[in-house]
């Protein structure tokens, strides 16, 4: 009973250790992979080569399955060139498995070491972060050497000999096993690697040992799949592809096992060595036979996931996918995403918020205020996907994208807020009343929304770009917003000396609306300073705005 803990233990600190690793590399790599797999994709052998090195790196085709499922789902890739990829990252995680399939016990203690005092000493850094790595590799060694030691013993137990025996009769089993260890433990890396140390400890025979290797390859796939169910549509197509490849790979490759044992496994050595090659040979030929597929699978997975009708509306977020909270780069993006849509949003109250005013539509003004439930919708949504996003594994520069995210989508749930009342007020003082502004008023009224609505696309665009130049005009439109909302002040004050009618009926609404009109400028101006703030371009009596957070 004793061994058989031992072994659960290095089994356990295994899987451990890869997590680490893969965590590790994308708290400190993410956005780096990102963009290395977003600025290489453009063919599909292209693709294919970045999967091969991006998912070496992260020594999981899972978590690359994840980034790239996300450029899918924003439209930044084809569904085919995605799958290329994936093709790729399978390679990749099987290069990993033959470099660990070597002995480098002797680098574990070393790993450890150097990481642990990395870690702790500095743990906030990017150098903490790296220290993490190394201690997920220490312990991978450490485990591996473990699981070996720990199965020598257990060799001589006639129950684990009779156990495994049952496995060398049935090559579907030993597959369905391989598969549901690799969803269970969330590696095909750490099964592989285990299957391999078994092998060669003569725990299991070479043949299941390949029929596992064959389940862990199946059940990476699966558990790509289970890990996007709750994605948005285009995200869940790219692993239900690779899942595809997956299973006419391993149909293809059931019949090759016999085969690779007779005439290969004198040239390979050892046993081990001969898993782990079987597993980067199984994903080469699964590469190699269908690099040339992926458009037609794309269109059949199409077929299978077809794309929802766009509707208009609103509340339900679009981009903030659960499964990208693993990557903390790539779910500061989706955030970003779904910033722009509840902005999109305001955008569309705003637009119609005139013809309201022009042409007294009670029922358009009626459903921009039910968009405010849905921008409001959209902010708890947004606020709370944030939350779950761990602000340790945030690099500085993601950190502050974080803290602009909250601000620029509280910025847009007080002016869907100011739109909503500005509405109230045009249904109660004007619609019902029969009133109407006078002609000089309507188009100051008018002016006044178009600078609002350029102002508004610029600020979507500033906290798009982040350009500094962009920044700097928008705060400058407030200046210059406060100033006019001055002068026509002045001109209705003007209009009501004359005994103007219809600038007296209106007198209160009209103030009221171009003083709300400027508020409304304010919040979407003030998306301005985190972006010159963080560049260095805020005058001191800006900064101790900042700091006071005065209201607009």
């Amino acid at each position: 009973m004793k061994h058989l803990l031992n072994l659960l233990a290095a089994i356990a600190l295994l899987v451990w250790g890869t997590q680490l690793v893969r965590t590790g590399i994308l708290r400190v790599f993410g956005a780096n992979l990102r963009h290395v797999l977003a600025r290489s994709i453009s063919n599909r052998y292209t693709a294919a080569l970045s999967g091969i090195g991006v998912t070496a790196l992260v020594q999981s085709s899972t978590a690359t399955a994840l980034i790239v499922s996300a450029f899918v789902a924003q439209g930044l890739v084809l569904l085919p060139l995605a799958l290329a990829v994936m093709l790729g990252a399978d390679i990749g995680t099987s290069l990993m498995a033959v470099v660990f399939s070597f002995d480098l016990s002797w680098l574990s203690p070393l790993f450890i070491f150097v990481g642990v005092v990395l870690f702790i000493s500095r743990q906030s850094s990017p150098a903490g972060r790296f220290g993490r790595i190394l201690i997920g590799l220490g312990l991978m060694l450490l485990a591996l050497r473990l699981v070996s030691e720990a199965t020598g013993v257990l060799t001589k137990a006639p129950a684990i000999k009779t156990l495994l025996a049952s496995l060398s009769s049935d090559l579907l089993l030993e597959i369905f096993v391989g598969a549901l260890l690799s969803i269970v433990s969330y590696s095909s890396l750490a099964i592989v690697l285990l299957t391999a140390t078994l092998a060669s400890s003569g725990v299991v025979p070479p043949d299941v040992a390949l029929g596992l290797v064959l389940g862990a390859n199946l059940g990476s796939g699966v558990l790509a799949v289970l890990t996007t169910t709750r994605s948005p549509i285009e995200a869940r197509q790219v692993p239900l592809g690779n899942l595809v490849f997956k299973i006419l790979g391993v149909l293809v490759a059931m019949p090759l096992i016999g085969l690779w044992l007779r005439y290969l496994r004198p040239y390979l050595g050892d046993v081990t060595t001969m898993v782990v090659m079987f597993h980067l040979g199984f994903n080469i030929l699964v590469a190699m036979i269908f690099i040339g597929l992926t458009a037609p699978v794309a269109r059949m997975v199409m077929r299978w996931l077809p794309k929802p009708e766009k509707t208009v509306v609103a509340g339900r977020p679009h981009h903030l996918d659960p499964s990208a909270l693993a990557t903390p780069s790539l779910a500061i993006s989706c955030a970003a995403r779904e910033a722009l849509h509840q902005a999109d949003l305001v955008e569309t109250m705003m637009v119609g918020m005139l013809a309201v005013i022009k042409n007294n539509d009670l029922r358009l003004a009626e459903e921009l205020r039910k968009l405010d439930d849905s921008v409001d919708e959209l902010y708890s949504a947004i606020k709370y996907y944030l939350t779950k996003i761990s602000r340790e594994a945030l690099a500085e520069e993601e950190s502050r994208r974080w803290t602009d995210i909250i601000s620029f989508t509280i910025n847009m749930e007080q002016v869907g807020d100011i739109i909503e009342r500005i509405l109230l007020d045009i249904e109660d003082k004007k619609i019902r009343t029969g009133r109407s502004f006078s002609e000089a008023g309507m188009a100051e009224i008018c002016e006044l929304h178009a600078r609002l609505t350029d102002n508004l696309r610029l600020g979507m665009s500033v906290f798009l770009n982040g350009n500094v130049r962009d920044a700097q005009k928008l705060l400058e439109e407030k200046a210059r917003f406060r100033d006019l909302e001055r002068a026509y002040a002045a001109s209705h004050l003007l209009r009501l000396t004359d005994n103007t009618v219809q600038s007296i009926e209106t007198s209160s609404l009209h103030i009221d609306l171009i003083s709300d009109l400027k508020r409304i400028n304010s919040h979407i101006c003030s998306i301005a300073y985190p972006i010159l703030d963080s560049a260095g371009a805020l005058t001191p009596s800006r900064q101790r705005q900042l700091a006071l957070t005065e209201g607009p």
